[in-house]
């Protein structure tokens, strides 16, 4: 059984979406979910799912082993699911090749620091972009720089807001992330 630990910042519609997709697989299983947020709706989320879940705070991820001892304890594979910190470089070096995020936008256009949710979303139509999308791709110590494993666009009409990208970026989330952490996973299959 190969083991997902979820990190989250926001409501975890991305995490619920995978824990449902994995709750019945033999070989896949969300073992936990981690928040930065105290309040965050996905730690609801969890707790309604049966998924065990906790906070942390800055210190306890990038000054403490607190954070790495329960991913080296939990986690064969992270799932970034709408997490907003940089991971440190101790746990990326722990989890080579196994730390999967997911952008809301088509990599490298709209990624690196501050490029998240709405603030990208309002770029695609300011800029007139014909087409935006999502990203599915391993982290590395660079913001939003990993490999690519995935990409998948849909187009952006002239009359599209920022909230009709949004729209419809939430869709490509759902139809396609936890299909792509199951490929990867069943594909490394050590």
């Amino acid at each position: 059984m190969k083991r997902i630990v979820i990190l989250a910042s926001g409501t975890g519609t991305n995490a619920e979406n995978i824990i449902k997709y994995f709750e019945n697989s033999s070989i896949i299983s969300v073992t936990y979910v981690l928040s930065n947020k105290k309040e965050a709706k996905v730690l609801k989320k969890a707790t309604r799912l049966g998924v065990a879940n906790g906070y942390f705070d800055k210190n306890s991820f990038r000054n403490t082993n607190n954070v790495f001892t329960i991913l080296k304890e939990r986690a064969d594979y992270i799932i970034l699911a709408g997490f907003l910190w940089k991971i440190p470089l101790k746990i990326i070096e722990a989890f080579p090749n196994k730390i999967i995020n997911i952008h809301p936008a088509l990599l490298p256009k709209y990624g690196g620091k501050g490029m998240y949710g709405m603030h990208i979303h309002d770029a695609v139509v300011k800029n007139r972009e014909k087409k935006s999308g999502i990203t599915i791709h391993y982290v590395n110590e660079n913001y939003d720089e990993g490999a690519i494993i995935f990409q998948k666009s849909v187009e952006v009409l002239v009359c599209d807001t920022a909230q009709n990208v949004a729209n419809k970026i939430h869709v490509l989330e759902q139809e396609n992330f936890p299909k792509v952490i199951e490929k990867v996973i069943l594909k490394n299959g050590e």
